[in-house]
């Protein structure tokens, strides 16, 4: 059983999941949200460490503005990039194991195929780079035991996501325009918290692996799944990305084809990852079960 866990990022969308997880494994978290643990100094990092002692870190701090990061490209790299080697090498002080989180976003896109842990990356994005700037600064600055969770399309209760924003539209009657040339795996939150913990009780070697809902769609089709499972109507209709960047030419590169390849996690869990359907069906069941509110 996991013990003494410390979660960073607390109040976001997976730290939200990972901290009901444990609960509900009997283990007790710290849970330190931004304003109580600010990830890019190394004086509260380690204050916190020495407070804590955690045998693990679960790091869910993370910019994820991906528009945004392409102009406030600095404070993307603190966050995504140096604060994970800080991380990393304090927790290696202290022989903490370190999960950090990560992104299809590493890599181009242009392959048209699930990418493996080891392909070949090559972020086209500002967030994109920034969160590979932290999957090498963790490598630089390695703990005995650590994994970085390449994950995508992120959705569920605790935070701003695409499905609740479709949701919310939807129940507006607001028209819905969604890119359909874009290719991933939906991942629930809750399916990447089951795998993280599964993972580490399992004693997964150090190391990258690639943790998504399995299958693959497209944010039109995704949104569609969404409309019929929450029973919504609305005027939905596709368009491709060239066409978006007409209408928002600021907006960051996306990956066309950012499906993960999922074998070396499914081999150490001994287990497939849900469906994205599954996963998508799970979210409806919590979303009711608090009430109706995404």
């Amino acid at each position: 059983m996991l013990q003494s866990v410390l979660i960073t990022g607390a109040g976001g969308m997976l730290a939200t999941a990972l901290q009901s997880k444990l609960q509900a494994r009997g283990a007790v978290a710290t849970c330190l949200a931004r304003s109580e643990l600010d990830v890019t100094s190394e004086p509260d990092v380690r204050a916190a460490l020495e407070r804590c002692k955690p045998s693990v870190i679960l790091n869910c701090a993370a910019y994820t503005k991906v528009d945004l990061a392409e102009k406030e490209t600095d404070r993307a790299n603190a966050i995504n990039g140096d604060a994970v080697g800080l991380l990393a090498r304090l927790a290696r002080d202290a022989g903490a194991t370190l999960v950090h989180y990560s992104t299809d976003y590493v890599f181009d896109g242009i392959v048209d195929r699930p990418q493996q842990p080891a392909d070949p990356v090559g972020p086209r994005s500002a967030y994109g780079r920034s969160k590979l700037l932290g999957e090498t600064r963790l490598q630089e600055n390695a703990p005995p035991h650590w994994l970085i969770l390449r994950t995508a399309w992120l959705y569920g209760p605790g935070g701003p996501n695409f499905a609740a924003t479709m949701i919310k539209a939807a129940r507006a009657g607001k028209p819905l325009k969604v890119v359909g040339d874009q290719h991933g795996s939906p991942t629930f939150t809750h399916d990447l918290a089951d795998a993280t913990l599964d993972l580490l009780d399992r004693g997964a070697a150090s190391g990258i692996y690639h943790v998504t809902n399995s299958g693959r769609t497209t944010w039109f089709d995704f949104t569609r799944s969404i409309l019929d499972e929450f029973k919504l109507s609305t005027d939905l209709s596709p368009t491709t990305t060239a066409d978006w960047f007409k209408i928002k030419p600021d907006s960051a590169v996306r990956p066309a084809y950012s499906v993960l390849d999922l074998s070396k996690t499914e081999a150490a869990l001994g287990r497939s990852m849900p469906s994205w359907q599954r996963g998508l069906s799970t979210y409806h069941a919590a979303i009711v079960a608090a009430g109706g509110v995404v």
